[in-house]
Parts: structure tokens; C-alpha cells; sequence
């Protein structure tokens, strides 16, 4: 198993990517967690600086939608959710109460990429739980209500911790002095997740990696490198 990390935008105001994970599976199949914002949307309420298409980006690491066997939607923010629509034969796993609030419009900013995520195949998971051997999801409200993470337990590296915007810099690893910034919308919930994800890291030995850090991503061993 191997975990590819792609940037798949940036944010232009501070530098810092938008990315995607992709965990490949030694039968050929393979996970993908969020897919970037739609190709064509930048503006005031999305001021991105486009990459390389990710479909681009997955056909450089020979494989194509129909290779892809789950999506994990972290959550539908439209920095994340740009491109489900691109997987038709993907189930596309999110937490329950997430999707609830995306359809209620209860979160106005989650519906920008609506066409994109409405009509596809959803499994819907309620908290924690192992999608498969080696990937965990892990519930982690706050910044939107059902937030997930995702923890993946490589055979060489070890367990890696891909936090989200649960955890989207280096500087918000501490619960109770971490800035809350301004799309976390449940500031209770951003601490109490923080703490529960810093806590199951500690306990692991695992690498977080953050959402959107742009001090971090430069560290990281991003594709076509892979963690494995």
C-alpha cells in the first residue's frame, strides 16, 4: 500500500496547498480522499491558484477514474469537493451527519459545488470507523459538522494521519491555544477534535499531516514520491 500526496490548488493569499491523497493497493485499485476544487472556479469566494488537473495528476501515476474504488470525502467545502462528480463508479464515503447538513443548505458555503457531489453514489458512515485494513475514519467536527480524518497505516512508514481542515497547520496542533480561524464554524468542536486527533496521533506514532500548511507541505514527501 502507498500513500501519494497531490496539490491539487493554491491558496493564493498565503501559499498553501489545497491537496488530495491518493493510497494505492497492491491489486491495482485505490482510494482517493478529496478532489480539489472544480477546474474552472477561482474568484473572490475561491481565490485558488490552479494545478495540474487531477485527473492529470492520477494518470501520472497510471491510474484512471475507473481505478478508483472509494472516494473519502473529508467534507464538502468546495476547495475539496470540486471533482466526485468525476468518479462515477466510486462510492463516495462521508459522514452521515455532514451530508445531512450539505443537503439542508445549513452550510451555505458547501452548496458552491453542489452539482458536483449531488448525484453521486454515497455511503454514508456514522463516526469512526475502518473503511479497509490499513484506513481508518475518524469524526472530527468543528470546523463543519461531520468532519472526517483519515488514518492510514502504511506497512513501512507507519501511520499517517491525514487531519484535513481538522487540523489544517502546524500551528493548530495545540487544542486549547490553536487559532480559530475564520471558516471553522463550532469552536468547541475545532478543540475537541484537535485534542482527540493530537491525542490518537501521540498514541500511534503517527505523521500528521495538515490540511492547507504551507510551511509543512515542502517537508513532505509529495508525488510522485509516496509514503509506502
Amino acid at each position: 500500500m502507498r500513500l501519494h500526496l497531490l496539490k491539487l490548488a493554491e491558496i493564493k493569499a498565503i501559499g498553501a496547498p489545497v491537496p488530495g491523497y491518493v493510497i494505492t493497493n497492491p491489486d491495482g485499485s485505490a482510494v482517493l480522499v478529496d478532489t480539489g476544487p472544480p477546474p474552472a472556479m477561482a474568484g473572490p469566494r475561491l481565490p485558488l491558484r490552479p494545478q495540474a488537473p487531477l485527473l492529470q495528476q492520477l494518470g501520472e501515476l497510471g491510474l484512471s477514474p475507473g481505478d478508483v474504488r472509494y472516494v473519502i470525502s473529508t467534507h464538502l467545502d468546495p476547495d475539496h469537493s470540486g471533482a466526485l462528480d468525476r468518479f462515477p463508479r466510486a462510492e463516495v464515503v462521508i459522514q452521515r451527519s455532514h451530508l445531512a447538513a450539505a443537503r439542508s443548505g445549513a452550510v451555505d458555503r458547501l452548496l458552491i459545488t453542489r452539482t458536483h457531489w449531488d448525484a453521486v453514489r454515497f455511503r454514508e458512515v456514522d463516526g469512526d470507523c475502518e473503511l479497509l485494513p490499513g484506513i481508518e475514519l475518524i469524526e472530527s467536527s468543528g470546523h463543519v459538522p461531520g468532519h472526517q480524518s483519515v488514518l492510514v497505516r502504511l506497512p513501512g512508514t507507519g501511520p499517517v494521519l491525514l487531519a484535513g481542515d481538522a487540523i489544517p497547520m502546524q500551528t493548530c496542533l495545540d487544542a486549547e491555544s490553536r487559532p480559530i480561524l475564520p471558516f471553522d464554524l463550532d469552536r468547541a468542536a475545532v478543540r475537541a477534535s484537535t485534542g482527540r486527533l493530537v491525542e490518537r496521533a501521540e498514541a500511534e506514532g503517527a505523521l500528521v499531516i495538515c490540511g492547507h500548511d504551507p510551511v509543512q507541505w515542502p517537508t513532505l514527501a509529495t508525488a510522485p514520491a509516496f509514503y509506502d
